[in-house]
């Protein structure tokens, strides 16, 4: 499992990678791609890469579990939420500038985790809150354009919309996340891009030419196509709030990214922002690293049936969470472990 995780800490960092570089270089695009059509292409890109690419890795795609009609309400909330949050963040970086809206999306962290305990019943550690906290008053900070004016910049507003949207979009894919990834990224990818790119003709928004459509097709690939598809390997290793936690160094990459190649200038607010971000998602990566661990543990269950006393022993080496209640220390094992159990054991 020690390995497991830490190709899922790895996969994270990769997708953060990746997907740092959609902002600085959709803020170039933009200037002549429309937001509804860039997010389209975004997402064309990202389902037409990935399925080309199952094309290549054949055999690895045809081994993975596929999706069930079980799943299709996750499918669907997942593919509805992806239409409107890179529209959102398209606005967003269109209003404002591409450094605040790299940093402002590690929101989603905040978005993902309230979601993932809220809804999914996640445990959220005492650290993580702080984590939370920290992030939000960063997020608070960038809201704002200036101390001089002190007004609600609308580009910040669009961007916060984005990452609730994908918070609960985290959690959507989450849910379905053992199944085919390479299904799951095409089926985001194409039906999201095609939502979008009805959006955009509603819209009335002119088609680019090809060397811009390619361009932002190519990109897709890369910032949402590679990311997601490495972010939902690692989702179903670690889960929706832990991988959020990694993720977050996206914006800082896509900040500085922003600053050598736009130009962007760093104010002060920014700068003291950028701090707060980074002291909340070193914390909840700490709680990552300290509550996510392995141990071998072993359980006795005893019953009697037909007049006979059994007992059964079962060994398993898992991942669980630690926490105080009431003075006591306690385990959680997750559900699946029971059902993995023989069915005497479960008596």
């Amino acid at each position: 499992m020690a390995n497991g995780k830490a190709k899922a800490i790895l996969y994270a960092f990769l997708a953060a990678v990746f997907y740092a570089i959609n902002v600085p270089v959709s803020k170039l695009l933009l200037q002549n791609v429309g937001a509804a059509t860039m997010a389209a292409l975004l997402y064309l890109g990202a389902g037409i890469g990935i399925a080309l690419l199952s094309l290549v890795n054949r055999k690895e795609a045809q081994r993975c579990e596929k999706l069930t009609k079980s799943d299709l309400p996750y499918v669907i909330g997942m593919i509805a939420l992806d239409i409107a949050a890179p529209i959102f963040l398209m606005l967003g970086i269109s209003c404002g500038s591409a450094a605040n809206a790299s940093l402002l999306g590690n929101f989603e962290i905040v978005a993902t985790t309230l979601i993932a305990m809220l809804i999914f019943r996640e445990t959220i550690s005492k650290m993580l809150w702080s984590a939370i906290a920290l992030i939000t008053l960063s997020s608070l900070l960038l809201s704002f354009e200036g101390t001089e004016s002190l007004s609600f910049s609308y580009g910040s507003l669009f961007v916060l919309l984005a990452a609730l949207c994908w918070g609960f979009e985290n959690n959507c894919t989450r849910s379905i996340s053992s199944k085919s990834t390479y299904e799951i990224v095409i089926l985001k990818g194409i039906f999201s891009g095609l939502g979008s790119l009805v959006i955009a003709l509603i819209k009335g928004e002119s088609f680019p030419g090809f060397g811009s459509a390619a361009a932002a097709m190519l990109l897709g690939f890369a910032a949402y196509g590679l990311s997601i598809f490495l972010y939902i390997r690692a989702q179903n290793i670690i889960g929706a709030a832990k991988t959020s936690a990694y993720y977050a160094a996206a914006p800082f990459v896509g900040a500085f990214l922003s600053f050598v190649f736009l130009k962007e200038q760093l104010s002060w607010i920014y700068l003291a922002a950028l701090a707060v971000m980074i002291a909340g998602s070193a914390l909840a990566a700490a709680d990552t690293i300290i509550r996510h661990h392995a141990h071998l543990h072993r359980h006795s269950f005893t019953h009697t049936h037909g007049g006979t006393t059994h007992t059964h022993t079962v060994s398993h080496s898992h991942d669980h969470n630690h926490y105080l209640s009431s003075g006591r220390h306690e385990h959680h094992h997750p559900r699946s472990e029971l059902e993995e159990l023989p069915d005497a054991a479960k008596v």
